[in-house]
């Protein structure tokens, strides 16, 4: 596993972002683990967390795009932090690009925030968590209305590796359906093998017992 995945799960731990415990999820699910990308709150936060990104856009999609696209309302400070830190790292200078959930009756009265989608335009999505693609069906139609663009892929924090509508995961689901890549910053098999009976800040958080947890979870939600 890469040094900068490594670092990224043990800062999600540090940020409270990434907790273990028992939670239920909005569809139902009793869960071992939760993900709560709100909980990164600080300009610290979001700008090691736009490095983190970046460094795995570089990894799975080079510079062979130029418009960084994140639905609102997640998806916006992540498409800025981000192509902020691909510009001061990897000198990659993208435009980001957000939509607006309400339509404006004055001013700019347009969509779409920051730079405008154009055809010729090609586009990797950016968000947080999916688990059920929901967002993506809302976010294709609104950047493919702009003209020929190419939606090259989506990019996610976390792969929870759970089973979408059917018996696949939601990124196969959705890589799939719109034919582009999908990829994470890690997934939950990562996230497990390295915070194994791992202590971080005098605290071990996947101990023997909360990792048979989440093996059974897997067992019943996971994919095969």
């Amino acid at each position: 596993m890469e040094q900068y995945k490594k670092d990224f799960i043990e800062f999600m731990v540090d940020c409270g972002v990434l907790t273990f415990g028992d939670f239920t999820t909005k569809s139902g699910r009793k869960t071992p683990f939760f993900v709560n990308t709100g909980n990164y709150k600080t300009g610290r936060q979001l700008s090691k967390l736009g490095e983190f990104y970046a460094k795995a856009i570089k990894e799975n999609f080079g510079s062979d795009f130029n418009i960084l696209f994140g639905p609102a309302y997640k998806g916006i400070p992540l498409s800025v932090t981000t192509s902020i830190s691909l510009n001061n790292i990897y000198d990659i200078n993208v435009g980001y690009c957000s939509n607006r959930k309400e339509v404006k009756d004055h001013g700019d009265t347009g969509i779409l925030l920051g730079s405008k989608i154009k055809s010729g335009d090609k586009v990797v999505i950016i968000e947080d968590v999916t688990t059920a693609g929901t967002s993506i069906h809302e976010t294709m139609p609104i950047i493919k209305i702009q003209g020929d663009v190419d939606v090259i892929g989506l990019i996610i924090s976390v792969d929870r590796m759970e089973k979408g509508k059917g018996t696949k995961s939601a990124l196969s689901e959705i890589k799939e359906e719109f034919g582009m890549k999908t990829c994470a910053i890690v997934t939950m098999e990562d996230v497990v093998a390295h915070l194994y009976n791992k202590e971080i800040n005098g605290k071990i958080t996947i101990n023997d017992e909360m990792k048979k947890k989440i093996e059974e979870y897997y067992e019943v939600y996971g994919v095969k």
